[in-house]
């Protein structure tokens, strides 16, 4: 770590502390050449690979606005986007690590949005999986009625 007064290589770590939520860490450093104490934040990049081989940064914004459509016109309220959007990004780090598969988050998804609102799973899940007909929708709606019914 390069010391913002001088440049030396040379610090030690002062404190450190976990913050948003655990994603970064916040460490306060000290220089071994000139003593100037400085913070450092440290977070862990999940990075996604799309279908087309391309990876990338994952970007919270990105799915929350993904989700956001489903929502359109239900009442869903921002936080709850923010807090499904958290939980999906802890439960994909949790199970893949740093590096995860496009589909698998929206498979993340699914199931934190079916919890949020039933509309906007149906919604959601008719383009993420696909649907081609009524049948489809007709039984995605029989899996959530048997997914109430165990709840």
């Amino acid at each position: 770590m390069l010391c913002p007064s001088c440049s030396s290589q040379q610090s030690r770590v002062v404190d450190s502390r976990t913050v948003e939520s655990g994603v970064a860490i916040r460490r306060r450093r000290e220089c071994l050449e000139c003593e100037t104490r400085f913070t450092t934040v440290e977070r862990s990049i999940l990075l996604v690979t799309k279908r087309s081989g391309v990876t990338e940064e994952f970007s919270r914004e990105k799915m929350i606005k993904g989700v956001r459509r489903a929502c359109q016109g239900r009442d869903v309220s921002d936080d709850a986007l923010k807090r499904l959007a958290h939980e999906v990004e802890q439960n994909v780090r949790a199970v893949h690590g740093s590096q995860v598969q496009a589909n698998q988050i929206g498979l993340a998804i699914l199931e934190p949005l079916r919890n949020l609102d039933a509309v906007a799973y149906l919604r959601f899940a008719s383009v993420y999986k696909s649907f081609d007909s009524a049948e489809d929708f007709e039984q995605e709606i029989e899996s959530l009625r048997a997914h109430r019914a165990r709840s």
